[in-house]
């Protein structure tokens, strides 16, 4: 009994050196269970250091066995209050990849708590998820829509479609161009700019007039043709083709990242086990919410209903980097003047977003200050603030429908303008989504009451806070010293709402 308790209290006295030895040891036995208690006897002081020298890779490799010890691990750091340079999100994909790859029906069971431990860590993994999940189920969507397409004669292929609309384009544009030649009015030596000179024009008799009409008609008919007016919705169904694709192959170029994929395997079928493994975490992350203290008289109070619309606001904002992001991204490394130009590239899409805010804002004030205008209210008195008040709340609902084209224009015109030596940015056409995306959910967060705005505090370098900035994975993560930003901050009444994503050490 002596020799047990002189043990026991060797082990309560172990240094967090000699906690980190035992823990490796054991994992490498695949004594996981055991590896679990001896972590759960460290205390708070060795616990940060302890995590940060884990080799979480090879933890991560022993899901589903090392789910206690990895949920020890995060329960206790959570508790703690400790955020030290360990990355959870290995964890979670690894856990989203035996959900898609395996039928085993006690793997809820066994992973259910750790899922909770990863979502009270990391309380982005559930937005994280949400936007992967719904990328993944867009892209299985757009794998469907190939189909037949209606023409003419029929329902027929696309292909088939576009080549007998063109062929109808180039024959009445044959016909029109043999007019023109019969007429004359084609003739570079027979029009003279004086003879459309207002004063010329005026000038014309009604004879002119009359066979100037005719002359127009004639073309008219031939050009404008209802038989002619299929090759715009024909072009549309082949661009969305185009892009449903380049979205399921960025969808599989990601699930690479977390394990190898055969190329034999279907891609649908691949997407489809993804999004299934993604669903499981998130179902998950419900239970975990559903068992937490909350109102069970089956209805949202109205601070409930606040957080809703705060969590959709942050989602949007969170996919924009995301999904939206690496889309653009991946299409600005495929233009060859930009190729090498890794900092331009993305100092080009962190340009957008604080352009986008800033237009967005500034259209938002001018509207409310018109509307004060013509109402003559003075926005200083009671009357003005209510007014103000119930004109944010009705921006806000319609923020989803309210025409952006024009603050679209300005945005792409601002980063154009400024780097107008690389001309391949205004005909880019994966970069003029992003903007319009980013256009969009920037209108809809400064219209929201009270209104979201960026952080523009973009001095570097400064200090590493995990308050307000979030790693990068080409981060050094043993360095606090932030170089650079990748994503500006989140902000609403002065408290972080989802935190700047920032290169720490050196940079990329």
């Amino acid at each position: 009994m002596r020799e047990c308790g002189d043990r026991i209290r060797r082990e309560r006295a172990m240094s967090p050196r000699l906690v980190l030895r035992r823990v490796l040891v054991l994992s490498e036995g695949r004594q996981y269970r055991e590896a679990a208690t001896v972590l759960s006897k460290l205390g708070c002081s060795g616990l940060a250091q302890v995590a940060n020298d884990l080799p979480l890779d090879l933890l991560v490799e022993g899901l589903p066995h090392s789910a206690q010890l990895l949920e020890t691990l995060f329960a206790k750091l959570v508790s703690s209050g400790q955020r030290p340079n360990l990355s959870a999100e290995p964890v979670l994909w690894q856990l989203v990849r035996l959900f898609a790859t395996h039928e085993d029906p006690t793997l809820k069971t066994k992973v259910g708590r750790l899922v909770r431990s990863l979502v009270e860590y990391q309380p982005d993994f559930h937005r994280l998820l949400t936007t992967r999940r719904n990328a993944l189920e867009k892209a299985i969507q757009g794998l469907g829509c190939h189909g037949l397409t209606p023409d003419a004669s029929g329902l027929t292929h696309l292909h088939v479609a576009l080549k007998g609309e063109l062929q109808r384009h180039i024959d009445a544009y044959k016909i029109a161009l043999h007019r023109l030649e019969e007429l004359g009015l084609s003739a570079t030596d027979a029009k003279k700019p004086v003879d459309a000179s207002h004063q010329r024009l005026l000038g014309l008799h009604h004879n002119d007039v009359q066979q100037r009409l005719i002359d127009n008609k004639t073309l008219l008919t031939m050009v404008d043709k209802p038989a002619l007016q299929q090759l715009r919705p024909l072009i549309d169904t082949l661009a969305e083709r185009v892009q449903n694709d380049k979205e399921a192959l960025f969808c599989v170029s990601q699930l690479k990242r977390v394990q190898p994929v055969c190329d034999d395997v279907p891609v649908a079928a691949l997407l489809m086990s993804f999004s299934k493994g993604c669903a499981a975490i998130l179902e998950l992350m419900q239970i975990a919410a559903d068992t937490s203290p909350c109102n069970s008289d089956g209805y949202h109070s109205e601070p409930e209903a606040e957080t809703d619309r705060g969590k959709d606001a942050v989602g949007r904002y969170g996919s924009l980097y995301y999904q939206s992001r690496p889309r653009a991204l991946e299409a600005l490394d495929s233009l060859p003047e930009l190729h090498h130009a890794t900092q331009l590239k993305a100092k080009i899409l962190f340009s957008v977003v604080v352009l986008a805010f800033r237009t967005c804002k500034n259209l938002r004030d001018v509207k409310l200050r018109e509307t004060f205008r013509s109402l003559h209210v003075d926005v200083r008195t009671a009357a003005g603030l209510a007014l103000r008040g119930d004109l944010m709340r009705c921006l806000s609902q319609q923020a989803d429908t309210y025409p952006l084209a024009d603050v679209e224009i300005q945005v792409r015109g601002l980063v154009c303008d400024t780097l107008k030596e690389y001309k391949c940015l205004e005909t880019c056409m994966p970069l003029r989504r992003f903007v319009g995306e980013v256009t969009r959910v920037a209108w809809f967060l400064v219209n929201q009451y009270p209104p979201y705005e960026l952080n523009t505090d973009f001095q570097a370098p400064v200090r590493f806070v995990p308050e307000r900035h979030q790693r990068h994975h080409a981060s050094d993560r043993n360095s606090d010293v932030v170089r650079s930003y990748l994503w500006p901050a989140l902000v609403q009444n002065n408290n972080c709402a989802s935190k700047a994503v920032v290169i720490t050490g050196g940079g990329i």
